[in-house]
């Protein structure tokens, strides 16, 4: 004699209205949340009596002026916090019977990975780094200062764990998740491509309009090389590259060399 399972066993596929409302939820949550913070900010930036390119932007802020180890443990409190929007997306996807493996997130091709990463930061961190300089220049862009930490002992590996941290949130959700739930909801390539890059953009406006347009293009890169290798992992390696090379050389440069605001 056999019993009835109390839970059911097929799980229905999620309709289009509710993929677009968890899409919805997951941005509200990360980067489109980032973004309309990043709106507020370059508005407030505007509207300032000192001009764009006079102003700082600090990234990577110390939290505890003058108490380093309190400043250490908030430091690794929001690099864990922000990595929960990307297990918030390895759930759903686990959800869906998928995984981030799915999205080429994992150590399958870990060299390979590393490989195209290295070379895609290569092409990409000079140009972005000519731009910014550009921008800042003519005023059309704040002064980013990539670190505002202590000179102490954990300074450069907080730097690593922030700038892989910032590349594994934007890689696996902005890429991966976004351009796969933007396919299933029926959206061609080219309109996903142009929200990605949107969205990029976006949250890098607090920056100004160099941060802005110099982001939305590597939003299209970075799209179309996961279109063409399926996977997020060497565009992870590449952001993580950039900007582990700008924290620590903002880091280590600023105020020895003259080429570098500060």
């Amino acid at each position: 004699m056999t019993t009835a399972s109390a839970e059911p066993t097929d799980v229905k596929p999620l309709s289009r209205r509710l993929l677009a409302v968890e899409l919805l939820i997951v941005l509200g949550l990360s980067l489109g949340a980032s973004g309309v913070g990043a709106l507020i900010s370059f508005a407030g930036s505007l509207t300032e009596p000192v001009a764009l390119g006079k102003q700082v932007a600090t990234l990577n802020a110390s939290r505890a002026p003058g108490r380093p180890w309190l400043d250490l443990a908030w430091q690794l409190y929001y690099v864990a916090r922000g990595l929960m929007p990307v297990a918030l997306v390895g759930y759903l996807l686990v959800r869906e019977g998928a995984a981030l493996r799915t999205l080429g997130f994992d150590l399958r091709h870990k060299l390979s990975d590393l490989g195209r990463g290295a070379l895609v930061a290569a092409c990409i961190g000079g140009s972005g780094l000519a731009l910014y300089l550009g921008a800042q220049a003519v005023g059309f862009n704040l002064t980013v200062a990539p670190s505002g930490l202590p000179d102490v002992w954990w300074r450069i590996p907080v730097l690593v764990a922030s700038a892989w941290q910032n590349a594994i949130l934007e890689e696996v959700v902005v890429v991966g998740y976004l351009l796969r739930r933007l396919r299933q909801l029926g959206w061609g390539w080219p309109a996903a491509v142009a929200a990605g890059s949107v969205l990029r953009g976006s949250y890098h406006l607090y920056q100004g309009v160099g941060g802005l347009v110099g982001n939305m293009v590597m939003g299209v890169v970075f799209c179309l090389l996961y279109r063409r290798w399926q996977r997020v992992g060497p565009l992870v390696a590449a952001h993580a590259l950039i900007d582990t090379t700008a924290f620590v050389g903002y880091a280590l440069l600023a105020g020895h060399v003259s080429w570098l605001p500060s």
